[in-house]
């Protein structure tokens, strides 16, 4: 039976991985719904690990399939989230020798280019780059053997088995010669290598040998023979331990004995040297594959959307990055095509040449009137004007929401600090809002700049609305209100006529094509989620401009040639306009009545493309505001966290300070001489904590009963009792913690980045209603927001804040 050589699976034990990954998804993501999904998918992970570790594994593609799920898994979940699991040397116990094992031929090449690349430390011995070199070798080495084996089971001719046996034995020959200074593996493997070696040699020989006799050689029969001999006899007395040759060199030496005899007495050819045989021919049947992940056909990650927070923060530079780029060449494209259509219509084109006949509509002029019929007309553009302001005061209201709860828990912060001064010692709410006011204040901005680019909409809207309007009116109306003209029919098929249209023509294609080159530009879609990824697990960082300039250079490079290319384009060919419309004009008669129907016909057409631009710009504004608040209402959900955060903190610390205070002893009052006396204070000090007041039982007659207590006497706090004074019935009082006792809650310098959402091309992203962007830097190395309240506590939600319980103040 042929010996291979097999790698151990990599050994392991029972481990929970729910606790640590679960509190891992609880600090560093969001609560709510993403976060529940991702605890979810850490419980199906544990699931598969078991299932992978308890069940006994068959040599069936199953047991391979569970095995490759849940290690692709671990896999990406380390590069996702940069984890580091702990892995044992799969060389550390056990033999290497059992059956055939099935096994990719590019699994290790696999390990070595990519696995490796992506782990964060030194890897084990078992997978180390040198290890898993001399592992595909190996498996190579063996990959050919067994169509050896399979060829000589199928009785093939003897040429061929002799090529593949002869391939295998160099496969092997260069497996030994890596092997031989890899001091990791096990000791069995150099002579299992060597002994193969040796063994498929001579097969080769053996085979080759046959070919020989068949051929009338017989002296080269022997001598392949003789050398086949010599190999299994090295084997058989070097390597016998690990492998059995007796049936090999059995039947060599029978052939070997049969071909000697035949030789001597029939046909006494001559034996020649080993050295002076032809050699063997080579025939290789295997090579190292591909491995394409996932490995797993039924592989579906668990983890697809969960990524670090410094990818998250990347990503959301990034994504302002994309936007920012799309919004330039899409804003560009714009401008051209509106300051094309303003050229058009300040020189009376089209409708100039169709308005030959001086008392019609012009055709262009009847289409512009019917398409803006179509889009809703006046009626239409009015509603979203009206739609406008409510949705800006939706917007302010939940900002101001938001604000408002912080500025409340601010006061009570603040009023509660000065009335217990030192003993407050948690960090101040002013300190720890900065980065949420500072990103309030960036809505509000956005917002503010909102407000003056609706107001610019509005005010081109009043300048072109009773053209609009003269356009929503009956063919018939709208043809009585153009004044009428002497005809210029002489103008009719005139080669300047053929050539403006001719180049109008072009233009419109110019335009088309920018429509068509606007949408590929919103279509380009591309994820630097990998990308930032293995910069964070090769790197330890991510070099987020870097990357992302590449990657938006690589996708938009060409798109910006394409918009340069049209620009130019345009360029030359309203050039070739304006001198053709000059020797037009120059042609048509020029009257009183000609110039009032020209200037009419101008106000129709550009009435027309303020329209349709007005309408684009109110629609985006529509979508900006409603992005806006879906943003705002997570604003607000962050602010109202850290609020019921803060006042369940502030109960523990009150709750605290209230029963140190209640354990402190009572200081008696007794009367001071005037001359002792000392009116003004020799130095400031602090003011001390209140106390609370308890009322002293009568002593006995022995001692004189301590006078009332003034608030004066209240609000001092002796160092040293006097000697006289009652020993304390009271425990002294007991240090406060650093940190107030509750549920748990980060002290930290600022709040992470939200998620920047993409906010579309808004009215005030291009052209002369330029806003800028609304982005959010958020500071590195953030933690993440306080978790839901524990199980029966009220959670806050919009609008309502969260329940306030009345402290208890003592009374002083």
């Amino acid at each position: 039976m042929a010996t291979f050589i097999s790698v151990p699976l990599k050994k392991s034990s029972e481990v929970d991985l729910v606790k640590p990954l679960s509190k891992f998804v609880t600090a560093s993501h969001p609560s709510g719904e993403e976060q529940a999904e991702y605890i979810r998918a850490v419980e199906e992970l544990n699931k598969l690990r078991k299932n992978a570790l308890g069940r006994p594994l068959d040599k069936h593609e199953s047991s391979l399939e569970i095995l490759l799920r849940t290690s692709t898994q671990i896999l990406l979940l380390s590069l996702q989230l940069c984890l580091t699991f702990t892995w044992k040397d799969a060389f550390d116990k056990g033999s290497l020798f059992g059956g055939s094992v099935k096994l990719g031929n590019g699994a290790f090449g696999h390990i070595k280019d990519t696995v490796l690349s992506a782990l964060n430390r030194e890897p084990t011995m078992d997978i180390s780059p040198e290890t898993v070199g001399t592992l595909s070798l190996i498996m190579l080495a063996q990959a050919q053997e067994v169509f050896f084996l399979k060829a000589t089971s199928d009785k093939m001719k003897d040429a061929v088995i002799a090529k593949l046996a002869n391939q295998a034995a160099d496969f092997y020959g260069d497996a030994f010669k890596q092997c031989q200074y890899k001091e990791n593996l096990p000791k069995e493997v150099l002579p299992v290598l060597a002994a193969k070696h040796c063994i498929m040699q001579a097969n080769a020989e053996l085979h080759q040998s046959v070919l020989a006799k068949t051929k009338k050689h017989f002296g080269e029969e022997i001598a392949r023979l003789q050398h086949a001999a010599e190999l299994v006899k090295t084997v058989a007395s070097r390597y016998d331990e690990y492998v059995s040759v007796k049936d090999l060199s059995d039947k060599i030496n029978r052939a070997l004995t049969a071909a000697k005899k035949d030789n001597d007495f029939i046909y006494h050819d001559r034996v020649p040297e080993v050295k002076d045989l032809e050699h063997i021919g080579k025939a290789a049947l295997v090579k190292a594959t591909a491995i394409t992940p996932p490995i797993s056909h039924k592989f579906t990650d668990l983890f697809e959307k969960m990524v670090p927070m410094a990818v998250q923060q990347s990503m959301s530079i990034y994504n302002q990055r994309k936007a920012e780029t799309v919004n330039r060449l899409v804003g560009t494209m714009r401008e051209a095509t509106n300051l094309c259509n303003g050229v058009l219509a300040s020189l009376n084109l089209p409708a100039a040449l169709e308005d030959l006949s001086g008392d019609s509509i012009p055709q262009s002029i009847a289409e512009k009137a019917r398409a803006i019929v179509q889009q809703g007309g006046l009626q239409s553009v009015e509603q979203l004007i009206k739609d406008l302001p409510d949705l800006l005061t939706r917007n302010r209201e939940i900002l101001d929401e938001s604000l408002k709860m912080l500025d409340d828990e601010e006061t009570t912060d603040s009023d509660l600090r000065a009335k217990f001064n030192q003993r407050w010692n948690r960090t101040p709410s002013g300190d720890l809002y900065k980065p949420l006011r500072a990103e309030g204040a960036n809505f509000r901005s956005v917002l503010d700049k909102a407000v003056h680019a609706d107001q610019v909409v509005r005010e081109r809207y009043n300048t072109h609305c009773d053209m609009i309007a003269l356009l929503c009116k009956p063919e018939n109306e709208l043809n009585a209100a153009i004044p009428s003209a002497n005809p210029t029919k002489t103008l009719q098929g005139s080669e300047v006529v053929n050539v403006l249209r001719s180049q109008l023509t072009q233009l419109d294609e110019v335009k088309k094509e920018r429509e068509s080159l606007e949408s590929e530009i919103k279509a380009v879609t591309f994820d630097m989620t990998a990308s930032f990824l293995t910069a964070l697990a090769q790197d330890g960082a991510i070099n987020e401009e870097q990357l992302s300039l590449s990657q938006l250079d690589q996708a938009y490079g060409g798109y910006n040639q394409r918009v340069q290319a049209s620009l130019r384009r345009q360029e030359e060919l309203l050039a070739q306009v304006q001198t053709s419309h000059q020797e037009f004009s120059s042609l048509k008669q020029s009257n009183t009545e000609a110039n009032e129907r020209e200037e009419v016909l101008k106000k129709l057409a550009s009435a027309h493309d303020s329209y349709v631009e007005i309408s684009n710009n109110l629609r985006e504004g529509t979508k900006f505001y409603n992005d806006l608040t879906e943003i705002l209402l997570k604003f607000q959900n962050k602010c109202s966290d850290i609020v019921f955060a803060r006042k369940t903190e502030r109960d523990e610390l009150l709750k605290y300070l209230q029963q140190s205070i209640a354990r402190e002893p009572s200081a008696p009052s007794f009367s001071v001489p005037a001359y002792q006396s000392n009116p003004t204070p020799t130095a400031a000090g602090p003011t001390p904590a209140p106390r609370t007041v308890f009322v002293t039982k009568p002593q006995p007659p022995a001692r004189p009963p301590p006078p009332n207590m003034t608030p004066q006497a209240a609000s001092t706090t002796p160092t040293n009792p006097p000697p006289h004074a009652p020993p304390a019935s009271n425990p002294p009082p007991v240090t406060p913690p650093t940190q107030a006792q509750g549920p748990p809650y980060p002290t930290y310098q600022g709040y992470p980045g939200y998620y920047q959402m993409p906010m579309g091309y808004n009215p005030y992203a291009y052209g002369q209603y330029s806003m800028p962007y609304m982005s959010y830097q958020p500071t590195p190395g953030q933690g993440g927001y306080p978790g839901a309240p524990p199980a029966g506590q009220p959670y806050p939600g919009y609008p309502q804040q969260p329940p306030q319980q009345q402290p208890y103040y003592p009374q002083q």
